[in-house]
């Protein structure tokens, strides 16, 4: 694998460009400034020597690894996103290289004595005598998926410039807008061309998923009248007020501070509110099929009992399915997941096999036809300012992509 150097300036060159997502745009790519990095991944892409690179009207970008073996092979593919999530800004990235991590506090900013310490983020303490990448505190670092675009690339540059090892054709994807929820929405299966593909989009070193949340949205319409305060008696209906009725209605502990695992969760993240008019946004989420349509229920028949209750039709509930748990898709296909957990064992990385609290581009993907689990991509702490990435996990993911394109070609 190329020398940690070479994967450094490459992570760099890619997150300090500004390509930050907007779930308000109705245009794919939601923002104008992805085209700025798309266009140099298609340049890097060249000039590394891949294969009939392309970039389309949508800003989705595919290439190929021509197959350096005579018989037939699974063609497989490795996906991920260049967009960066709009929970915090991606503009003016400083990142900021530590050699030899001691272990200790990382102060990113001085002056708002903003720290990056293993005593809250206890993961750092995984990566004591390596290099980590953070920011400077200011913005998100966009490891969240660059890093994931960074192992992509070198290892096809790997791979193509050493012929000794052998593979399968090999279809890399890199797509824009993944944080809002749209990665996948065109994407074209049938022009990818791959029996199955990876998406590099995990976190910890040897991550590996197959599961993930079924998803949903929900946006609940409180309705109320508006009087003058003084003269309100009998007739002002405060639908602030109302809206709390709603909100105090769903279980207190079903929410992402209080759950784990398998444990789904309502989660109530935007309120905008006025005394005539008042509006929740919720997300539903759940591993179980049939829990995740029980919570849709509920969120339903809270509306229709609150409706009742005050008779009078305050409450407008629209619910939409947004993704739904690749397990379904996959686990008929499980030899793509052994072939990568065999890549990690193989090269001294422990598997942490897990299900995903969230959702991926392959999450979608496996749904139109390409099954697609999740591998670690190395960062931490995404969508943030705490947000860092250890360079040897980087290395480490480049060489489990080389190694599945390898086991692949023997299978």
């Amino acid at each position: 694998m190329k020398d940690k150097q070479h994967i450094l300036d490459r992570f760099i060159s890619y997150i300090t460009i500004d390509t930050e997502s907007d779930p308000n745009s109705e245009t794919t790519p939601s923002t104008e400034k992805q085209w700025d990095l798309a266009h140099k991944l298609v340049e890097d892409l060249k000039a590394i020597g891949m294969s009939n690179v392309t970039i389309d009207d949508n800003a989705y970008i595919m290439a190929t690894l021509p197959s350096n073996v005579e018989h037939e092979v699974p063609t497989i593919g490795f996906i991920s996103h260049f967009d960066t999530s709009p929970d915090f800004t991606g503009k003016n990235v400083k990142p900021r290289v530590i050699d030899n991590y001691d272990g200790k506090d990382i102060v990113l900013n001085s002056e708002e004595n903003i720290i990056l310490s293993p005593s809250y983020f206890e993961d750092l303490l995984l990566y004591v005598g390596q290099t980590l990448v953070v920011t400077d505190g200011t913005t998100l670092l966009g490891a969240d998926d660059k890093a994931g675009i960074t192992e992509i690339i070198t290892a096809m540059e790997y791979l193509i410039s050493h012929p000794e090892i052998k593979h399968g054709t090999i279809k890399v994807g890199f797509t824009p807008d993944e944080e809002i929820g749209r990665g996948a929405h065109n994407f074209d299966v049938n022009t990818f061309g791959a029996d199955w593909a990876y998406t590099m989009d995990g976190s910890q070193i040897g991550e590996l998923e197959y599961e993930n949340f079924n998803a949903a949205g929900a946006k609940i319409k409180v309705k109320g009248k508006i009087v003058h305060p003084g003269y309100a008696k009998g007739k002002m209906v405060n639908s602030m007020y109302y809206a709390t009725e709603f909100i105090n209605a769903l279980p207190r502990l079903e929410t992402p501070e209080h759950t784990e695992g398998y444990e789904g969760f309502f989660h109530l993240y935007a309120i905008e509110g006025k005394v005539e008019h008042t509006e929740l946004q919720y997300i539903i989420r759940d591993h179980d099929r049939a829990k995740f349509e029980a919570r849709k229920i509920v969120m339903e028949k809270i509306a229709a009992d609150l409706n009742s209750k005050f008779k009078a039709d305050i409450f407008e509930i629209e619910i939409n399915d947004q993704y739904f748990n690749m397990k379904e898709k996959v686990e008929p296909v499980m030899h793509i997941v052994d072939i990568a957990e065999e890549a990690m064992i193989s090269l001294g990385i422990k598997p942490l096999i897990k299900p995903i609290r969230g959702g991926t581009d392959g999450s979608q993907l496996s749904y139109m036809g390409l099954p697609c689990p999740n591998i670690f991509a190395g960062g931490h702490n995404f969508h943030g300012r705490y947000e860092y990435v250890p360079v040897e996990s980087m290395q480490k993911a480049a060489e489990v992509i080389c190694k599945i394109a390898e086991l692949t070609a023997k299978s």
